[in-house]
C-alpha cells in the first residue's frame, strides 16, 4: 500500500471517532429516551377560604333564603320570606326572619335544632333581595314598586318604569327620602339637566323605601 493511502485511511478513520466521540457529548441527562413520556408536576391548588357570615344585611319580607343544614339534606331547602316576616323549617317551626341579619338566623335556627341534632352547623345565604324597595309615581308609563336589585339611580328607575308620559314635566322631578328623625327630605332631580351632563350629581344612588315623583 502506498503512504498516502495509508494516510488517508488513518484521517478517515480519526475523523469517525471523532464524531461518535462529539455525538455522545451532545445528548444531556435531561433528554428522555424514546418512547418514555415526559412528566410534569403540578402544584395543587390552595383550598378555597370560607366565606364570611353576612353580619350587615337586615333580612326582609320576600327575600330569598338558601338554608343549609351540614349532613341533613332534608332540612336544607331555599325558601322565601313570607309577608308577615317568618320562615317555616322542619324540626324548627316557624320562624322569625325579617329584622334579623343571615347570622342572626343561623343562630337561632342552629339553638332550635340542638334537641334534636347534636351541634347543628347551619348556613343562611340571601340567594335573591326583594325587601329593598322604591317606588315611583305619577307621569311614568308603569308606576309602582320596584326592587333596588333592577335600579340603583333615579334614571335607572325611570327607564324600568317605562318612561315619562307625554306631559311629565321632566325638570321637576323629586326624591322623598326618609330621615333619621322620621321625617322626609326632598331631593330635586331635574331630568333635563342630567342628560345634557350639566348636573350628574343628581343622579343620585336609590335606598330602601325612596319614592320618586314625576309631576
Amino acid at each position: 500500500m502506498k503512504p498516502s493511502a495509508h494516510r488517508s485511511i488513518q484521517s478517515g478513520f480519526a475523523f469517525i471517532v471523532l464524531s461518535a466521540s462529539l455525538l455522545g457529548q451532545s445528548q444531556t441527562p435531561s433528554q428522555a429516551p424514546a418512547g418514555t413520556a415526559a412528566t410534569t408536576t403540578v402544584s395543587p391548588l390552595p383550598p378555597p377560604g370560607n366565606q364570611a357570615h353576612d353580619n350587615t344585611f337586615i333580612i326582609g319580607n320576600d327575600d330569598h333564603l338558601a338554608i343549609n343544614v351540614w349532613k341533613e339534606p332534608d332540612l336544607t331547602r331555599a325558601i322565601p320570606v313570607r309577608s308577615d316576616g317568618k320562615i317555616s323549617l322542619p324540626l324548627v317551626g316557624e320562624i322569625q326572619a325579617t329584622g334579623r341579619t343571615p347570622l342572626q338566623l343561623e343562630q337561632e335556627i342552629s339553638n332550635r335544632l340542638k334537641s334534636y341534632i347534636t351541634e347543628p352547623e347551619v348556613t343562611v345565604i340571601v340567594e335573591q333581595i326583594n325587601s329593598q324597595k322604591f317606588n315611583i309615581l305619577g307621569q311614568v308609563t308603569r308606576p309602582g314598586s320596584y326592587s333596588l336589585t333592577v335600579a340603583s339611580t333615579v334614571l335607572d328607575a325611570i327607564a324600568a318604569a317605562g318612561g315619562f308620559r307625554d306631559f311629565a314635566k321632566q325638570k321637576s322631578v323629586y326624591i322623598l327620602r326618609q330621615n333619621a328623625r322620621g321625617g322626609e327630605t326632598r331631593i330635586p332631580f331635574n331630568y333635563k339637566d342630567v342628560i345634557k351632563g350639566k348636573n350628574p350629581g343628581q343622579n343620585i344612588k336609590l335606598e330602601p323605601r325612596d319614592t320618586i315623583v314625576v309631576p
